[in-house]
């Protein structure tokens, strides 16, 4: 009778809604849709686009395009309220409230910018952007940390995984936006308000934290993920290369973003694969347990049924002392285990990495935000400093699956400490920052790939060394605080050391062809003298951060030489031995009172 429930068409259609059930409420399906919410969230990443109509068309000068710009850095870096949300409600609040904030955020740019509304002051269109921008910040806290929580044992892996579809996210934007809306600059911010949004709100309640329980092939599925997000990479980089040599209509930008969908749903595939074996694998033992359970029901119905498992003792000896954040902050626990928010941020531990982070962040944030500038003073054409922006771009998402597998796979195999990689990115950047600094031909081609693969390197580094230091209870909101050293750096090496050397630079070149500037007028510096202290400058901070990583290297050896999940591998075994031994005593019971009922029936 089972089984010909099975073989029906209901049963057929239990079977698919079955399996429909579990693919949508899995675990793979959830890095699936983290997946699609940050490979959306590239709004910051293509501000380049826009800000000229923005220019424009609200009469804006430079300085106060740089000011809006500044507040997009400072809301897509200041993440603090979201890991704070996060804390005390599920992911499906902060991703809503990252949803309506960037809604609201591009919604209100977009009507001032097309003159829909009146124009805003200043300080209103500093607090748009900013909004717009700090939404990233909960989709980033939203969609990433529960997969990190959820994958304890791979978290190098996921934040390479998903970091690396949020550095390629302007490039997918770019394309959607050709594709809907052609060269239309003030339709590409009404883009970043809806896209955005309405894939956030159409996966509100699939993100949550799951219980830890490691799959043997845990790491494979996640190297076949990112063996599309390759694929994806490596068509985004053609199609650029294309695009800027060869004239594109909308039929052909539409063409390509199909391709882009195409290869932005691939993923789902792999978890679909990775689902079916589960719930093939779950069916199997249902269905043995399933025989022996109906052979003693149909020898002896009057048999008991199977007494409950006796509970767990709460409490006890092994119950931990619950900590609040306010307590013991100058007595933190060993590294590794779970800090409060103010013990892990007065440790010395995170004082160096958000030294050795501003330091280097600020001087990656600085050439990524001066490419165009620096390409005019060079003499590039502007075709040119596009390729850069687009070289930025692919390495930033290299970078970030490098950083995060390979550092992976070396302290895995290894035990190498994750922050001796990231000693090696800060250093290597320096390669990048002279080459600008000194203006060898054609050296901004070089540097753009340097340095937008250090940028993108530093990213799943540092998240990770955070979550492995300080512990998961409150690693959203710590994951924020790391992101804080990035416009703080950004502001000391951008605005106040790069800015005023390159005006300094440029009024010489007027004084010396006996002109003033007038009211209003532009400064613009010409020649490799442009950059070129500002980016000696940069070189010595970036070695002041390679000097902060390296004392954290050797605090942190010890620890990286010791087995730092453990603990995650253990609570993974308890769940599967208690899953196992709780399987086990029902079957075993089960085939006790099958041969109880057998004797019965023989003595009859």
């Amino acid at each position: 009778m089972v089984a010909a429930n099975f073989n029906g068409r209901g049963g057929g259609w239990r079977e698919m809604k079955s399996f429909g059930l579990n693919l949508i409420m899995g675990r793979w399906f959830m890095v699936f849709a983290a997946i699609l919410i940050l490979s959306v969230a590239g709004g910051t990443l293509i501000f380049g686009l826009y800000s000229n109509v923005v220019k424009t068309s609200l009469g804006y000068d430079q300085s106060t395009l740089n000011l809006l710009s500044f507040f997009k850095d400072l809301g897509y870096n200041i993440g603090i309220l979201s890991g704070l949300i996060n804390e005390i409600a599920p992911p499906w609040v902060v991703l809503f409230i990252g949803a309506v904030m960037n809604f609201f955020g591009y919604f209100m740019i977009w009507l001032a910018v097309t003159g829909r509304t009146a124009k805003p002051h200043v300080w209103q269109m500093c607090l748009y952007i900013y909004l717009g921008a700090d939404s990233q910040a909960f989709a980033n806290t939203g969609a990433l940390v529960p997969c990190v929580k959820t994958f304890p044992e791979s978290r190098g892996s996921v934040l390479g995984l998903l970091k690396s579809y949020v550095g390629i996210s302007g490039a997918i934007m770019t394309q959607f936006y050709h594709a809907f809306y052609g060269d239309n600059s003030e339709s590409l911010i009404l883009l970043l308000a809806w896209l955005p949004a309405l894939v956030s709100f159409v996966f509100l309640r699939t993100i949550r934290v799951m219980k830890n329980v490691r799959q043997k092939n845990e790491l494979k599925v996640f190297y076949n993920m990112l063996y599309t997000s390759l694929a994806l990479a490596g068509f985004l980089m053609v199609l650029i290369i294309l695009q800027n040599r060869l004239s594109f209509n909308k039929i052909k930008y539409a063409g390509g973003a199909s391709i882009v969908t195409i290869l932005l749903f691939l993923p789902l595939a792999v978890v679909f694969r990775e689902d079916l074996k589960s719930w093939r694998r779950k069916k199997q033992a249902v269905n043995d347990a399933s025989q022996v359970t109906i052979v003693a029901v149909e020898l002896a119905p009057q048999t008991e049924s199977l007494p409950p498992l006796p509970p767990q003792p709460a409490g006890g000896d092994h119950e931990k002392h619950a900590t609040g954040c306010f307590e013991n902050i100058f007595w933190p626990p060993d590294r590794g285990e779970d800090y409060t928010i103010l013990q892990a941020l007065f440790s010395i531990d995170m004082l160096i990495l958000f030294i050795a982070t501003a330091c280097h962040a600020g001087g990656t944030l600085t050439a990524i935000d001066n490419l165009g500038q620096m390409g005019e003073s060079l003499g590039y054409p502007k075709r040119s400093i596009s390729t850069f922006v687009s070289l930025v771009s692919i390495w930033n998402y290299l970078g970030r699956v490098v950083s995060g597998f390979y550092s992976e796979y070396l302290l895995t195999k290894y035990k190498t400490p994750r922050p001796l990689v990231l000693t090696f990115v800060i250093l290597f950047s320096c390669v990048g920052y002279a080459l600008i600094a000194f203006a060898v031909p054609n050296s901004l081609y070089f540097a753009s790939i340097v340095i937008g693969f250090c940028f993108g390197a530093q990213w799943p580094l540092i998240y990770a060394i955070i979550s492995e230091i300080f512990g998961l209870k409150y690693y959203s909101t710590l994951y924020n605080f790391g992101t804080m050293a990035s416009p703080l750096g950004a502001y000391l090496l951008n605005v106040i050391v790069t800015g005023k050397l390159y005006d300094r630079e440029a009024l010489k070149q007027l004084k010396a062809l006996g002109r003033t500037r007038k009211p209003g007028e532009d400064l613009t510096c010409i020649g490799g003298q442009c950059f070129k202290e500002a980016f000696i400058i940069i070189i010595a901070t970036t070695f002041l951060g390679f000097l902060a990583s390296c004392i954290l290297v050797f605090r942190t050896r010890k620890f990286y030489q010791s087995d730092i999940y453990k603990k995650f591998r253990e609570d993974a075994m308890a769940a599967e031995t208690n899953m196992a031994s709780t399987s086990k005593h029902v079957v075993s019971k089960a085939e006790t009172d099958v041969a109880a009922a057998a004797t019965m029936h023989q003595h009859e």
